[in-house]
């Protein structure tokens, strides 16, 4: 880090004097940082920032007087700032988490009950990761989406409709033929909604891979299929690929597209990280060029770092075709910068763009 260039100033918002001790030495002893304050809660938080106001937020979700997910809301309204969220990982608070990032989270760092405090001492390079990432965040993109993304709920979906579309649309579709995949990491949770839920029911299938950490991506995908015409739901080993529907990979699983005759599948497989994910967006790209060829399309899209650009390569390779999203539309534009500099992409598109050209596929 260059003397010219200032230290990030964050703020650290988490009822637990243990976890706010920890932080302020884990963050305070990187010299591009600067914590400028611990406060226990939402509340704290807002007198200290009338003095002074932090580049980036470190917040827990569940507080006394306010809560994370208010204080978020909040926030993006009034003055957008780039939030890391650093949240205890239950099965309870996984749908609470997920409403965080819809509300405009950079991303999240999951922490456990049990061994707090050496875990955190474990992941300090991923804690300063995450608040050096938050602070080169688009975060006026951020708050934008989740100003258009208000909670809201479709028709509710009938069975039938996954074998037999009703009878408005037009002729049932055939046997899958063309298989989207989709890689994101940061900023892509909001991202996603506003594609698939801009998709009609009857489009093509959708595989996806968000990074996300295990017992999130259950609730991630609960919450798109409320809110989106298509069947939305985390994959399972061996299920369908099919029109109409969109698998998302489960956190900590690979997810890999198989096919057996005409008709496609998904193999949920447990592995190392690739490329310090798990799941891997280049597995499923790879996996999808085998077993797709140019029945595909593959969409890179806003995340930090390159997981997804050599398998996307390999998919343009076998001759499917691939986008990246854009720099305007990205909250981080890592993946989709290094699939275009891999000459992995055929076009650049706007995340509004891209719903019309999945249907095009």
């Amino acid at each position: 880090m260059s003397p010219a260039t200032p230290a990030i100033k964050v703020m650290i918002v988490d009822d637990s004097a243990v976890v706010r001790q920890v932080l302020v030495e884990l963050l305070g002893a990187d010299p591009g940082v600067q914590v400028i304050a611990a406060v226990a809660d939402p509340l704290f938080a807002m007198q200290r920032m009338k003095t002074q106001w932090p580049d980036v937020i470190v917040l827990d979700v569940e507080m006394p007087r306010m809560d994370g997910v208010t204080f978020l809301r909040k926030l993006m309204h009034e003055r957008p700032t780039p939030v890391v969220i650093c949240s205890t990982l239950t099965e309870a608070g996984a749908s609470t988490t997920i409403e965080a990032l819809a509300a405009g989270a950079v991303t999240v760092i999951t922490k456990p009950k049990i061994g707090l405090k050496q875990f955190l001492n474990d992941a300090a390079n991923e804690l300063l990761a995450a608040v050096k990432m938050a602070a080169r965040a688009n975060v006026k993109r951020l708050a934008a989406r989740a100003e258009g993304s208000k909670p809201h709920e479709v028709q509710k979906k009938n069975n039938a409709d996954v074998i037999l579309s009703p009878a408005s649309d037009r002729a049932m579709a055939r046997t899958t033929e063309h298989v989207v995949a989709i890689g994101c990491s940061t900023g892509g949770t909001q991202a996603l909604q506003h594609i698939l839920a801009a998709l009609p029911l009857v489009c093509p299938a959708v595989v996806i891979v968000q990074h996300m950490p295990p017992s999130f991506t259950a609730a991630f995908a609960q919450r798109l299929d409320r809110v989106c015409r298509i069947t939305v739901k985390e994959a399972q080993n061996n299920d369908r690929v099919v029109p109409g529907c969109a698998l998302i990979a489960p956190g900590g699983k690979h997810l890999l597209l198989q096919r057996s005759g005409a008709q496609y599948f998904v193999e949920v497989r447990e592995g190392p990280p690739v490329n310090r994910h798990c799941p891997s967006v280049d597995v499923l790209f790879r996996s999808t060029a085998k077993a797709a060829g140019r029945n595909a399309l593959g969409i890179i899209m806003t995340g930090m770092g390159d997981d997804g650009a050599r398998g996307l390569k390999e998919m343009r390779n076998v001759g499917a075709s691939t986008i990246a999203q854009d720099e305007e539309s990205c909250v981080v534009f890592g993946m989709p910068k290094e699939a275009i500099r891999m000459e992995a992409v055929d076009r650049i598109l706007s995340l509004d763009e891209l719903p019309r050209a999945i249907l095009q596929a």
